[in-house]
């Protein structure tokens, strides 16, 4: 039955390989531009990722899903598989779909540990200490700033699905925030049911994210979204809860009191959803691809040493000419070590001696160093010989350790 469904929800959302919404706004973005206007700034949409990741065995991962091949047995799931669309430009992805003024449709619930609900992955553990990692895409084109929910981890208590403490992933604006909650007064838990809100201690919602991620200008290409709740030795107030996007540390609460001193249950499930309060003001999509929870640091998708870039799709005046990128050691840039040739077709490039040039520490080697992390930034030419400026750096990936 799941291939009727899939084969649904591709009629549903896509016309000539592209999202429905997505092609009406592109012709909006594109209509009227004069040949010799300068092009947009591109942006590196994807690297395309080994095929086998290392969290798929590793054994502080609970949870792994590439949203490819057969589907996984979460506890609930909603919004079908988007097999068109993916990290890498290949598999699938989860679609959250917003039809104009609704609320969006589209989650998975991951129950682990502890659970008294569900059904439960690594049964019998407790955890207090979990990272989970998303890649989202919003379509080119997205508008409306960001939809309120995108993911959580909790606590659950009972059955009743009471919790003893959440650490929300939010939207704020056109960035991400973080906004955890306890659930417990001493060593008690005092709420009685699923956000229980009257009973909630809100525990501090500043600063929020600075990349802006739900921004139009920021669309169209995959963001790793990570986060990390640690709780509070009982009694004490040390917990945390962290926010990376896009491999740099963004957010961050320290000195949290999430559980007092209750330790009935630890950390127990994660939730990846599409709720706006408000409503979408137009239909548009957004995807979520290589969902991970881990008990340490998961960082970005790891590629081969001689990985290949995804080039966002040229727009601006004219037709592309040709474009450009180049791959650094560091976030800010700081120690570029390879440096691409014009590339005149497509939008794939292989970084490798033969297409650039390794410069910097890396200057006269073959290859990428092995379980390094990189980050990429591009350019692209028109027709009339203009060229954009260089996108910031961004698309963080790992290299393989061998």
């Amino acid at each position: 039955m799941r291939r009727p469904r899939r084969m649904q929800l591709r009629r549903q959302m896509r016309v000539c390989g592209m999202v429905v919404i997505g092609c009406v706004v592109v012709a909006a973005a594109t209509a009227g531009e004069a040949p010799d206007a300068a092009p947009t700034i591109p942006r590196i949409e994807s690297v395309v990722p080994l095929p086998f990741q290392p969290h798929e065995k590793d054994p502080a991962v609970i949870w792994y899903d590439d949203f490819n091949g057969r589907a996984k047995a979460y506890s609930e799931s909603s919004g079908g598989i988007d097999t068109e669309v993916g990290f890498g430009g290949s598999g699938g992805s989860m679609p959250c779909l917003y039809e104009k003024g609704k609320r969006g449709k589209g989650n998975r619930k991951v129950f682990f540990g502890d659970s008294p609900i569900g059904k439960v992955v690594r049964r019998g553990r407790k955890f207090e200490d979990v990272y989970w990692r998303i890649y989202v895409k919003h379509q080119f084109g997205w508008q409306g700033g960001s939809p309120a929910k995108m993911s959580r981890a909790t606590s659950m208590v009972s059955s009743r699905w009471n919790q003893a403490m959440i650490s929300h992933v939010w939207g704020g604006g056109e960035t991400l925030t973080l906004d955890p909650v306890s659930g417990v007064v001493g060593d008690r838990v005092v709420t009685s049911r699923y956000n229980d809100f009257g009973k909630f201690k809100w525990l501090g919602n500043r600063p929020r994210a600075k990349f802006p991620i739900h921004s139009t200008a920021e669309s169209g290409w995959w963001v790793c979204v990570e986060a990390r709740a640690k709780l509070n030795a009982p009694g004490q107030r040390d917990g945390l809860n962290q926010l990376w996007l896009d491999g740099r540390l963004e957010a961050e609460r320290t000195k949290l009191n999430w559980r007092g001193s209750y330790t009935g249950r630890g950390i127990n499930a994660v939730f990846l959803e599409a709720y706006w309060n408000q409503g979408s003001p137009v239909r548009q999509v957004r995807w979520y691809d290589s969902f991970v929870i881990s008990t340490k640091p998961i960082g970005p998708m790891v590629c081969p040493r001689r990985p290949t870039l995804v080039k966002t799709p040229y727009r601006g005046g004219g037709r592309q000419k040709a474009w450009q990128a180049e791959v650094a050691a560091d976030a800010e840039g700081k120690t570029v070590v390879w440096q691409s040739q014009p590339v005149a077709r497509g939008d794939r490039l292989r970084v490798e001696a033969r297409r650039g040039r390794f410069v910097g520490p890396l200057a006269g080697k073959e290859q990428l160093d092995a379980g390094e992390t990189y980050y990429t930034r591009v350019r692209q030419q028109s027709d009339r010989d203009i060229w954009s400026a260089w996108s910031g750096w961004h698309q963080c990936f790992a290299t393989a350790r061998q």
